[in-house]
């Protein structure tokens, strides 16, 4: 036996699914020889790559996660005191290995089939409820991206609601956290809102204001009385913002109840790690007046077809893509995962666990400034929640050095020096500061009462700002408090919910892949998720190498000159683009370029981000094959030449074709001044393949969420970098805490420098062990699984698109359109499909009753087959309709999804057995996944909004509202 010790696995072996006699058989059902030959028959070869990419050579998971350790090592772990947004948390661990490292939790889908999404829903309504009792407002939404994007949404809310018209002045107050400022002036300067930043106390409110914003408390740490100020804007119908530190609202009055309108924040500190800025969920609460103008996704209850409580997203779920450029928001990801992780860490410490907390950390402070004064550091804020501030004069620097030397960072401003502590501070870590201050002075910690100190602890909270009213009331978040209990109410929740660890989510445009553990495992180690996202340059040499490989490998995976690694969502990225577009132009004196050109198939989020960075929006019609219409683009881009700004184009279209003239079409919008915009939602049928920068693209994002692995998290996070050509290099976004500006950056778009910079880590993982052999051929199973699936069902369902040579690109249109004439709508198709053990494909988007299906090349062939075999017996169900053998009203399509309560209930009156309900195909018994509700009732919910836990005793229906409406998705 010859022995081989050269063998070392290869990653895309386990990333790629097919094996080499699966790819031979469905090779021969599509109708080609190879693989080279499908895609040669796919996409058009102008646009083809003429060289493989140059990346260095795949790393096995072994030695990935080896090397991984060493970049690692270069960030140093201080403990930090930074604040200024964001905190050191203990991360339970019950929260973190269920929920955090769990693909149960992670690989979810957004809860748009809400009756396999009732486990996320009722976590994320329990975020909701978490948020209305500690702010003290009357509804709140399940998460936004980051504090200062929240912020920057409750200024355009205000915009949007301002009673005169003429009001553009926005007052903003000076102790805003810097990046949260930063991101109000990108935000604002589309819209011609002027910002008039200053003190809250001494600023004059004026007709022309229609807004104001403070911070509660205040970025240098002090806690204000804000409430005369409320009552004075309020008088000027000038509605109030409020950021909150949610945790520091255990301790103080709520902004609810001395007149905030609306309250923003970031959830960080209940339980998610800081992880250099990110992911967090953020928060966002309002009046029930303001609800319908509320951006982002909001939880409502509702019943389902049976009358029981059940849960399903509510009101403006996917507002940006019905309002398109009218649409309040263009947020389509959320921080689902993270707003999740915040909403178990309130019920696993109940109210009472929460106050321990705080009043903790709250006497730690009141122990360090008594300490510190008694040394003879005056201590500058009256009162404060846990944000001291000491003028120190000419001993800032030898502060600074002390503590460096203990690996503790502060918060330095010239002589001033904040100490923001937090739930993991100790006493000793009290102690070891007052040790390095005294020093300083020539003095030791025998020189300081600090027993004494201790003993007689008094808060500095002003009565009037002391919190009298309840909250956390709820049963949810008086339940869980031992470990065994919270395991099992997280597990009783995840059990709800269909996640790839089921079933393939075939969902088109939104690419559900594998999220490989080893990709994984490197977000919760301690070098990445203790990291401050300010913390001094020289402690995070890892993070900094790990973002210059990816911008390089980005870079060359997409052709274009350098990446942003900021925008913390795809939208995110779009928006960001759009942006760095209008500085290109203005920069060049073009300040009227401001008209951008949609295809009319385009995803939602375009127009409603071109409408964000003052853009005029004109649609581009698409010829009867679904094709972008040339004639049309080329007439209205001649037609707008002398204002031109740019197109945004989806690639592979959004009907899952290369369109052949894609060059053509990037010409003409060079030619009349403009710029493209690709939008990298389809970027996973390119990669290696052809590139932004090869179809003539000068900007792109990229949804890491999708083509590079990030996982979904029921609704976030995402990250949406973007990558330009060198011209608009120098307008990428800058920061204003950390200096990363390329020469003339626009502000920041997001509150972190590096967006949600943990999770960089999993697509970094996944090009450095694919390497760019494996990366290619991930695109090409992508193209064969799409084409496999559009081979077995074309001659079930029409597909509405395909190419010149009859293929696909990653995902094709099934058209449903026709069963609406004998009573079968797409939605009883998708319902359906979850009593097969499946999560429907996107459905009617981005054509009305149609699904869209996409596979990915992580998907073997037997997985693919149990999808079609399910699809082709829903086309059985259906004909059976159409001929009469199933009735037209009473169906197993109208009913679906079928319950395990309905299926072994003693009341069964259905024409169909219960076989035929349940377990429709062999394969179905073998694995059943149970939609824990029936079919919900949307009407209901949105005409009864009740968006906070209700008590399900006091939660009874009238017989007459139990009604099954149509459903539309």
């Amino acid at each position: 036996m010859k022995l081989n010790i050269d063998y070392q696995e290869k990653f895309q072996a386990r990333h790629i699914a097919p094996n080499a006699a699966d790819t031979a058989k469905m090779l021969k059902t599509v109708g080609v020889n190879s693989l080279d030959e499908l895609i040669e028959q796919t996409i058009p070869n102008q646009i083809r790559l003429k060289k493989p990419l140059n990346l260095p050579v795949a790393k096995s998971e072994f030695d990935y996660l080896n090397t991984l350790k060493q970049t690692a090592s270069k960030n140093k772990v201080f403990k930090s005191y930074i604040g200024q947004g964001y905190y050191d948390v203990i991360v339970p661990g019950v929260i973190q290995r269920n929920i955090l490292e769990n693909p149960g939790w992670y690989t979810q889908y957004t809860p748009y089939q809400a009756e396999i999404a009732q486990g996320r829903l009722q976590a994320l309504l329990n975020f909701q409820t978490m948020v209305i009792d500690l702010t003290g407002m009357e509804i709140a939404n399940a998460s936004l991206l980051d504090e200062g994007t929240a912020a920057a949404e409750a200024m355009f809310m205000q915009y949007s609601l301002r009673k005169n018209q003429k009001a553009n002045v926005f007052f903003v107050s000076e102790e805003l956290f810097p990046q949260t400022i930063d991101i109000l002036k990108t935000r604002s300067e589309p819209y011609g809102i002027q910002l008039l930043v200053g003190d809250h106390r001494t600023v004059e409110l004026t007709d022309d204001m229609f807004g104001a914003i403070v911070q509660y408390p205040a970025g240098n740490g002090a806690v204000y009385n804000y409430a005369d100020f409320a009552a004075q804007a309020h008088t000027k119908n000038i509605k109030l913002t409020v950021v909150a530190d949610l945790l520091s609202l255990v301790l103080l009055t709520p902004p609810g109840e001395w007149g905030a309108d609306i309250v923003v924040g970031t959830s960080q500190r209940f339980g998610v790690p800081m992880g250099f800025g990110g992911p967090h969920a953020a928060f966002f609460a309002t009046k029930e007046e303001y609800k319908r103008s509320m951006p982002g996704r909001i939880i409502g209850v509702t019943i389902d077809s049976a009358g029981n409580y059940a849960l399903r997203m509510a009101l403006q779920t996917r507002e940006q893509h019905i309002r398109r450029d009218k649409a309040t928001s263009n947020i389509c990801t959320a921080q689902a995962l993270l707003a999740i992780m915040a909403g178990m860490y309130a019920a696993y410490h109940g109210p009472q666990g929460l106050k321990l907390i705080t009043e903790r950390v709250h006497g730690l402070a009141v122990l360090l400034a008594n300490s510190l004064q008694q040394l003879g550091y005056p201590q500058l804020n009256e009162a404060y929640f846990d944000t001291l501030k000491f003028d120190v004069g000419e001993l800032a620097g030898s502060i600074h050095s002390e503590a460096l030397n203990n690996e503790m960072n502060l918060h330095y401003s010239g002589s001033v020096v904040t100490i923001a502590l937090d739930e993991t501070t100790s006493v000793e870590d009290v102690k070891t500061i007052i040790r390095f201050f005294a020093k300083v002075k020539g003095k030791n910690l025998n020189d300081v009462n600090f027993d004494e100190l201790k003993s007689n602890l008094q808060t500095v909270i002003p009565t009037e700002l002391q919190r009298q009213s309840a909250y956390l009331t709820h049963p949810v978040f008086n339940s869980h408090h031992s470990e065994h209990e919270m395991l099992r109410y997280i597990k009783s929740l995840e059990a709800k919910d269909l996640s790839l660890c089921h079933s393939m989510i075939a969902l088109g445009s939104c690419t559900m892949k594998l999220n490989a553990t080893t990709e994984m495992v490197p977000v919760t180690w301690p070098e990445f998720s203790k990291m401050h996202p300010f913390a001094p340059t020289d402690q995070t040499g890892g993070y900094m190498q790990l973002f210059d490989e990816l911008n390089q490998w980005l870079s060359e995976i997409t052709g274009f000159a350098a990446m942003s690694l900021q925008p913390n969502a795809g939208a995110q990225g779009e928006y960001a683009g759009l942006m760095v577009i209008r500085a290109y132009h203005n920069d060049r004196g073009d300040h009227h370029r401001n008209v951008a050109l949609i295809p009319a198939s385009a995803h939602g989020t375009n127009p409603a981000s071109a409408a964000m960075a003052g853009m005029k929006i004109i649609v581009v019609k698409c010829d009867e094959n679904g094709n972008i219409d040339v004639a049309d683009l080329k007439a209205k881009a001649e037609q707008h030449k002398d204002d031109l700004s740019c197109l945004m184009v989806t690639y592979p279209s959004t009907h899952g074709v290369f369109e052949e003239s894609i060059i053509e079409i990037c010409n003409i919008i060079h030619e009349n001044g403009g710029q493209v915009y690709m939008d990298g939602a389809n970027m996973n049928a390119q990669v290696g393949l052809t590139s932004p920068a090869n179809i003539g693209a000068d900007v792109c994002h990229l949804n890491l969420h999708k083509t590079f692995c990030i996982p979904h998290g029921g609704g976030g996070p995402g990250m949406g970098p973007i990558g330009v050509a060198k011209h608009l290099v120098p307008y990428l976004p800058g920061h204003a805490v950390v200096n990363i500006d390329q020469g003339k950056s626009i502000p920041a778009v997001s509150a972190a420098p590096w967006g949600s910079a943990s999770i960089l880590v999993i697509s970094h993982a996944y090009i450095a062990m694919m390497g760019g052999e494996g990366l290619t051929n991930a695109t090409q199973y992508a193209i064969l699984n799409a084409n496999y699936i559009k081979a077995r069902l074309e001659g079930h369902y029409p597909v509405l698109y395909t190419g010149t040579n009859g293929r696909c690109a990653h995902e094709m249109i099934l058209d449903c359109r026709a069963f609406k004439n004998f009573g079968v709508e797409v939605t009883d198709i998708a319902k359906r499909l979850m009593d097969y053990g499946f999560h429907a494909p996107t459905v009617s988007f981005p054509v009305a009753g149609t699904v869209m299906v996409e596979p990915t090349e992580s998907e073997p062939k037997h997985e693919l087959d149990r999808f079609c075999d399910a699809m082709i017996s829903i086309r059985h169900e259906i004909d059976d309709v159409q001929k009469g053998l199933l009735d037209k009203t009473d169906n197993p399509l109208k009913n679906a999804p079928h319950t395990a309560a309905v299926i072994t209930g003693n009341d069964w009156k259905h024409p169909y057995t219960r076989q035929k309900a349940g377990f429709p195909l062999p394969y179905v018994a073998d694995y059943k996944f149970w939609p824990s509700v029936g079919r919900v009732n949307d009407t209901y919910g949105d005409r009864t909004l009740i968006c906070s836990c209700p008590p399900l005793s006091d939660y009874e229906f009238e017989e007459s509202e139990i009604t099954t409406p149509e459903y539309g998705t």
